[in-house]
């Protein structure tokens, strides 16, 4: 009788140690909709349950607006400024002072409200995603390419072969890239055949493929490949939107990107020609994005945070909705549910409901009122545990 006391009296204490309270005021779900004054259970790292407070509070978040974490679904974490300020990429760095840059980026887009992105790609990725899961460096949830498959890659057969490879190395995602660069004029470079070679045998090995894709030719093949989404699309017509969202195809125009290369300009040692390309993309990229939501196309959140953007991650909600005239709960659903299940993921994270994943962010202000607010992160939460509690 004595052992069964005590082993209840520990199963009572663990599951006392393993939940966590949390009070609100205002609380989007994720999907949309807005409630008040609902107090979120927690307990093993998922929601128990979101109604009436009926609990103390662990964590009391009166005031502030809560929602689920963020998801950006196109990062670099290894992009960094080396040690003469410039951008780096490797040159010159040992691998364990890439693994560094790479786990202080990820540390600083945690920090900045994203508890999941979409690292694509190094493989560098794959070591800071390995030691952040083991809960040995903080850091959000990391998916990775691994590396990037272009039309140097090799012919069709090369190509299916470099994407089970890539499988096989512990990759999450494959990210083809269709087109060449912006500052390059970002016409199709990858062959139809290529492409279907690339997101076919993706699909046949049970993971995604993810496509730069920046001419709207490029763009279309994309979705004929069958591939999973398009990343970028700065010049894609009506007609190509219409073909995405009648494919299901998902949609990521990247805003914070085109600004951060302009405003680290000196940083970057870019030819001004690319520049100037990269300036005479905003607005059509804004065009763009009001287009796609005319069309109905699944548009996720995708920053393509390099060097210089790395927690700065929740400024492209700002571009979207003052540049791109989007509304702003519709952008915070694109960051949270829709980008959730284009990861593949949208039954574990991306919304506030029981069940799913603790990730939770908080921050001072209303954003359907002032969109800055999202710079004012306070708190935040992934899978259960805080990684930054600054609530006042």
């Amino acid at each position: 009788m004595r052992t069964i006391l005590c082993a209840l009296l520990l199963t009572t204490l663990a599951g006392a140690q393993d939940r966590v309270v949390l009070n609100t005021t205002t609380l989007f779900d994720g999907k949309g909709g807005v409630q008040k004054d609902r107090q979120i259970v927690i307990e093993n790292g998922r929601i128990l349950s979101i109604g009436d407070a009926k609990l103390p509070a662990t964590y009391n978040l009166a005031g502030l607006t809560v929602m689920p974490g963020w998801i950006d679904t196109h990062v670099h974490l290894d992009w960094h400024f080396g040690k003469n300020g410039m951008l780096s990429q490797g040159q010159g760095e040992t691998p364990g002072e890439l693994a560094l840059y790479n786990a202080e980026n990820a540390w600083l887009t945690l920090a900045g409200g994203f508890t999941t992105v979409q690292s694509v790609g190094s493989m560098t990725d794959k070591y800071v995603r390995d030691r952040i899961n083991q809960g040995s460096l903080p850091g959000p949830r990391i998916l990775t390419s691994l590396r990037q498959i272009n039309d140097q890659s090799g012919t069709p057969d090369q190509i299916r072969a470099l994407v089970r490879k890539t499988k096989d190395e512990g990759a999450d995602v494959i990210k083809l890239f269709a087109s060449k660069g912006l500052g390059a004029g970002g016409e199709q470079s990858m062959s139809d055949e290529q492409l279907a070679a690339g997101c076919g045998e993706a699909k046949a090995v049970g993971l995604r493929a993810i496509v730069h894709a920046i001419s709207d030719k490029s763009a279309r093949a994309t979705v004929l490949a069958g591939c999973t989404a398009v990343e970028h699309g700065d010049f894609v017509t009506d007609a190509t939107l219409q073909l995405m969202a009648e494919h299901g195809t998902y949609f990521d125009p990247n805003f914070l990107v085109l600004h951060n290369y302009l405003d680290n300009r000196a940083h970057f040692n870019f030819p001004e020609a690319s520049l100037k390309a990269v300036a005479a993309a905003i607005q059509p990229s804004a065009d763009v994005l009001q287009k796609a939501r005319a069309h109905k196309v699944k548009v996720v959140l995708g920053t393509d945070a390099v060097a210089g953007a790395h927690g700065r991650n929740a400024e492209e909600f700002v571009y979207r909705v003052q540049d791109a005239g989007q509304p702003a709960m519709e952008a915070i659903v694109d960051a949270t549910s829709v980008s959730a299940a284009s990861l593949g993921l949208g039954d574990k994270i991306g919304t506030l409901a029981p069940g799913f994943e603790a990730d939770i962010v908080a921050i001072e202000g209303d954003p359907l009122k002032d969109i800055t607010a999202v710079r004012h992160v306070v708190f935040v939460m992934k899978g259960g545990k805080v990684w930054r509690n600054a609530a006042r």
